[in-house]
């Protein structure tokens, strides 16, 4: 960071109670420590498959999986979020659990790169889209609530604030509940949070209170995930609990067991199955690997490009009618 950017920061951390009587310096300082301690460093050439995100802390690359600690606050319960795909966009972005330091990449289907459709009234995805980092949900175990095993994936989370997040950027979020998605036979959790710098974030406690701050969204985001795959030929989704969003005990209880999974994963005491479990913070893991070669994966990969152009029919809005 330049001098100058050091000076008006201190300068507006001084000016703080002056202009904003009564707000609290760590809301405006949160913030700014947030985004001072990841990077996210884009390669190759977005909306084309060689582009991928990947991310460095203070000292170099890191994994977003492994490396970003799943707490920013243990003691409070507040989780780190890594944006994969902000409000509004249409592009599949995810973490790639095979590639080393797992960069945020697009998905892929049939050789074409992946957007989901816009399925009305819904444009593109109707949240902050992203995952909990040191997450995984074992595609050998049952969960014990739905009786369906694991996806595959670290676990997903929604987070529901006024401001539309960067793909990349990682949030601290309070958790207020979740929903079990039922894909093709899988457990799909989704966490719905609020990153802790929205202005109404200590207004929400738990899950009733989405509804009364936010009115209609989580039907919104029932509806948005059983339809979403139709216009893909896909049939509609299907929810445990018939939809019913479990309240914020209950996810912290969900995310405590999948962050054990991947702790077993991480430790190899389970089978990775092909995911590059590649850390350079684990000390205990037999994955770690030397700061040098995160540098390396890095060096190696396309330079980043001009962005390509998207075909106009990911513009298009379906119209889905449930039986």
């Amino acid at each position: 960071m330049h001098t100058k950017s050091h000076v008006l920061i201190s300068c507006f951390k001084r000016l703080t109670p002056r202009l904003f009587p009564g707000a609290r310096c760590s809301y405006f300082c949160r913030k700014q420590s947030s985004l001072a301690m990841y990077q996210a460093v884009e390669r190759g050439s977005p909306n084309t498959t060689d582009y991928r995100i990947y991310f460095r802390n203070s000292s170099g690359p890191i994994s977003p999986l492994h490396d970003i600690p799943i707490y920013a606050d243990a003691s409070k319960k507040i989780y780190n979020m890594v944006v994969e795909i902000p409000r509004w966009t249409n592009a599949k972005m995810e973490i790639n659990l095979k590639e080393v330091l797992n960069p945020i990449k697009q998905d892929v289907k049939k050789g074409k790169l992946r957007f989901v459709a816009n399925c009305f009234p819904h444009h593109g995805y109707i949240w902050n889209y992203g995952a909990i980092p040191q997450t995984w949900e074992n595609p050998e175990v049952l969960d014990e609530s739905t009786g369906c095993k694991g996806d595959n994936d670290p676990i997903d989370i929604l987070e529901i604030g006024y401001r539309v997040a960067k793909r990349g950027e990682v949030l601290q979020v309070k958790v207020l509940g979740s929903v079990a998605l039922i894909d093709e036979g899988e457990t799909d959790w989704k966490i719905i949070a609020i990153d802790v710098n929205d202005p109404i974030a200590d207004e929400l406690k738990d899950i009733a209170d989405v509804e009364k701050h936010f009115p209609g969204l989580l039907k919104a985001t029932i509806e948005w995930f059983k339809i979403y795959k139709i216009p893909d030929g896909k049939p509609e989704n299907q929810f445990a609990f018939n939809g019913e969003a479990k309240n914020r005990e209950f996810a912290h209880h969900v995310i405590e067991d999948v962050h054990k999974y991947w702790a077993g994963l991480i430790k190899k005491e389970t089978e990775a199955g092909g995911i590059s479990c590649a850390n350079v913070t684990n000390a205990e893991s037999p994955f770690k690997i030397e700061q040098k070669d995160a540098e390396d994966v890095i060096a190696k990969s396309p330079q980043l490009g001009s962005p390509e152009p998207i075909e106009s029919v990911v513009d298009k809005w379906h119209y889905i009618h449930l039986k």
